[in-house]
């Protein structure tokens, strides 16, 4: 019997090679002959390209070519494409404008690549790029999505009139307005979702490898999912045939979604390798990371709640602008509809929802998937609305909630923004967080911050996420373009360890370590007997049922039993009812070694693989509260305490589990307070370093209390759920909830993230000037 399967906090078996400073990142990787890339960007958000003179950089010491837009559209290389078809209300298809590796006729936003240089030394390529004479004739640009959609607004593109995408819209806006027409009360509130640079500790790299002899291309690059990769150059951009190009993704330093997505370097850097004859590396400057990495969020929102007398949701209608970037990424156009607009009940019983997105074309980087992926606009506004609304009709933010959570008994719950819930424990996980932050003794710590000088506030957020964007009969209903599956191979080994190859890609999840609980928990061995290869948990579990079943046949043979009287346990094959038994060890090895095995009837070897393919989304959900103290003189902010609940299925490790909400709080904390990418008007970034861009420090956090209330999953063989995402979906509107909380009494009743010093102290005085007037008057 193990103690180190499902529900052990084992430790990472990843963390050795990475402590010991042995991981193998693609920067790490230099091959033989290898030549490097640097691409010449554009400097202005919206131009003409008049001219390319290339002539100088050709020249230069150690430069072996200089390739442009022209030179890419002569080999007829693809545009890069965007994997979700959205349509518009009228059901006309989503504008979708070309992309091109290397900008052609025009470039559109500030870092749109212009000119790639390839030389023998970064240094020579670096110097190089200088002297790349372009020519443009500037033209009229966007920066702020608002001012996209005005009349007579410059166009990003000749093929979407007004800058728009598509106009969609999800729900029933007959059944809203009639429960608007009802309603005892109307809450309405308008807010902004900030623009977030992802900032994975590990800039984006790529190098591309030609194999002459064997026409096949080999692309190494910082990807948090390889086989799309490997698919969207295959199909649309390099245009081989998949078994011509194999894609590696060694380990990887951070992703938080920005990492998915199909990249003109990645492209680049594998066709020029062939143009060249040698490899071709390419790894991003941090600053360059900033115009060239797709970033996350970005929306404008109205949102309108109707409520009964008693507090009740009758409605909720939504209207959505988002900001697409100067060009669909690979994702970019699911995130504001199908990843958020079917998330607008939260965990709530919402009789009638309507909503309607619009999105937009503007002069700025592409904006695409960041942690949680429309999950947290929508909590966000569910959040910030549920709160005004207690404030609005006077009623405890506790209460209204509990009022509206979707109860047990409701489970299977279909939603009308169409998604069905399968199982979940809302006021669980709403009484486990409040017990953890000690609600009760609130007012006590509220007293004590006065007493300093501070302001204290209490936040509070219910949510819930969709995880496993898998099943692929519901991806190609919503407009995906391509259904996905979970593979896995479980490989028993002549003595007895295992090894498990799967199809998912671990960028500090801990995927090595928890894959190897499962077979620990499965085969009843130690998890240093497993070496796990790393959405695959469920596909590995299946394999190992069919591994298990062929161990079955195999001891029945050895025991002189039926198959159907050996029963698995404990790491033993056992004839039912007696003490006859061979170990699983000894059944791997008999499996490799033909001597007394069944080889009339059973292959050798003891290797099996499976295909898994969800029923539907998993659906992790809980509470997120948070304290702050606020110096009203500063308008600083201090989170002082964060205690969350979650539900995220069966837990394999808690200490992973732990570690990947510490995380998502952490970032969910830099959006509300610290992180904003901004834009002017005119589509200049404003702030595109880390001397501009503010991140949290841990000095910034408090020690999060994490709990956990467990209802497993009912559709996948192991229960779970689903974790990465959840600190940065719920804890965002509890953080400016708590914020608000503090300053109500000064009169402030609103606040956009991120609420930083000056944005909370400007609020203070705007309150005292209008409290002073109000008394003057």
């Amino acid at each position: 019997m193990t103690t180190q399967g499902i529900g052990a906090a084992v430790r990472r078996k990843e963390d050795r090679r990475f402590l010991l400073g042995k991981g193998n990142y693609v920067d790490d990787i230099t091959l033989s002959n290898q030549s490097y890339a640097v691409f010449v960007r554009s400097m202005y958000a919206h131009a003409k390209i008049t001219k390319i003179d290339t002539k100088a950089a050709k020249a230069a010491p150690g430069v072996l070519a200089v390739f442009t837009g022209d030179d890419v559209a002569a080999d007829g290389l693809g545009t890069l494409p965007c994997g979700w078809l959205v349509k518009s209300k009228d059901g006309s298809n989503m504008v979708e404008p070309p992309h091109p590796a290397l900008a052609q006729g025009k470039v559109r936003h500030v870092g749109d690549p212009v000119a790639m240089v390839i030389a023998t030394s970064k240094a020579a390529a670096r110097a190089a790029a200088g002297l790349v004479d372009v020519g443009y004739d500037v033209l009229p640009a966007i920066g702020l999505v608002n001012d996209a959609v005005k009349p007579g607004a410059p166009a990003v593109h000749d093929e979407a009139p007004n800058n728009l995408c598509y106009d969609w819209h999800i729900g029933d806006p007959a059944a809203v307005d009639a429960a608007f027409a009802k309603a005892a009360h109307v809450v309405d509130l308008d807010l902004t979702n900030n623009r977030l640079a992802p900032n994975a500790i590990e800039p984006r790299a790529a190098i591309g490898d030609y194999d002459v002899a064997n026409d096949h291309y080999t692309l190494y690059t910082t990807s948090q999912n390889p086989h799309v990769i490997r698919l969207l150059m295959g199909a649309f951009t390099l245009h081989v045939p998949e078994h011509k190009l194999r894609v590696v993704a060694p380990d990887v330093g951070g992703g938080f979604g920005s990492k998915i997505f199909h990249y003109a370097e990645e492209l680049m850097v594998t066709w020029a390798s062939r143009k060249l004859g040698r490899p071709v590396k390419w790894t991003a400057e941090r600053s360059e990371s900033f115009l060239s990495d797709a970033h996350g969020r970005d929306h404008v929102t109205s949102a309108k709640l109707a409520l009964d007398a008693g507090g009740k949701i009758l409605g909720l209608r939504v209207r959505t602008l988002a900001n697409l970037g100067a060009y669909l990424s690979t994702f970019g156009s699911s995130v504001p509809t199908y990843l958020y607009a079917t998330l607008l009940s939260g965990p709530y019983d919402m009789p009638a929802i309507y909503a309607e997105v619009k999105a937009a074309f503007t002069n700025t980087v592409p904006v695409d998937a960041y942690r949680g992926a429309g999950r947290p606009e929508a909590a966000y506004v569910l959040e910030r609305i549920m709160d005004k609304a207690a404030r609005q009709i006077g009623m405890d933010r506790v209460e209204i909630r509990r009022k509206n959570l979707i109860r047990v008994d409701q489970f299977p719950y279909q939603t009308q923004v169409a998604l069905q819930y399968d199982t979940g424990n809302y006021q669980a996980t709403l009484d486990l967080a409040l017990e953890q932050i000690d609600y009760p003794n609130y007012d006590k710590r509220k007293a004590a911050s006065a007493a300093k000088g501070k302001l204290r506030g209490f936040g509070i957020s219910t949510y819930i996420e969709a995880c496993g964007i898998a099943p692929s009969a519901i991806a190609g209903a919503l407009g995906a373009r391509a259904g996905l599956y979970e593979a896995a191979t479980v490989r028993v080994n002549p003595t007895g360890s295992v090894t498990v190859f799967t199809g998912t890609h671990s960028h500090g999840q801990g995927h090595e370590t928890t894959f190897a609980q499962l077979v620990a928990e499965k085969l009843g061995m130690p998890v240093d007997n497993v070496d796990a290869a790393a959405v695959g948990g469920s596909a590995v579990v299946k394999a190992l049922d069919k591994v298990i079943d062929k161990g079955k046949k195999i001891a029945a043979h050895l025991l002189e039993a039926s198959a159907g009287d050996i029963e698995f346990k404990d790491g033993n094959y056992r004839v039912v009812g007696t003490d006859r038994a061979k170990a699983f060890g000894e059944i791997a090895f008999t499996a490799y070694v033909p001597h007394n095995y069944p080889i009339e009837t059973l292959e050798p070897g003891l290797e099996e693989s499976a295909y898994y393919d969800p029923k539907n989304f998993t659906f992790p959900g809980g509470c997120h509260l948070v304290e702050v103290e606020v110096d009203p003189d500063t308008g600083v902010v201090d989170v002082v305490d964060v205690a969350i609940a979650d539900d995220v299925g069966t837990i394999i490790n808690p200490m992973i589990v732990d570690g990947q909400a510490h995380g998502g709080l952490a970032q969910g904390i830099g959006q509300a307070l610290y992180e904003e990418v901004r834009y002017d008007a005119a589509g200049q970034l404003t702030n595109g370093s880390y001397m501009d861009y503010c991140m949290p420090r841990a000095a910034d956090l408090p020690n999060f209390k994490v709990g956990n209330h467990v209802t497993p999953c009912t559709h996948n063989p192991i229960g779970v759920k689903g974790v990465g995402e959840c600190g940065a979906i719920g804890v965002p509107p509890a953080v400016i909830n708590a914020v608000i909380d503090a300053l109500t009494p000064l009169g402030v009743t609103d606040i956009s993230m991120p609420a930083t010093p000056e944005k909370v102290w400007r609020a203070i005085q705007a309150a005292r000037t209008t409290t002073t007037t109000k008394k003057g008057g």
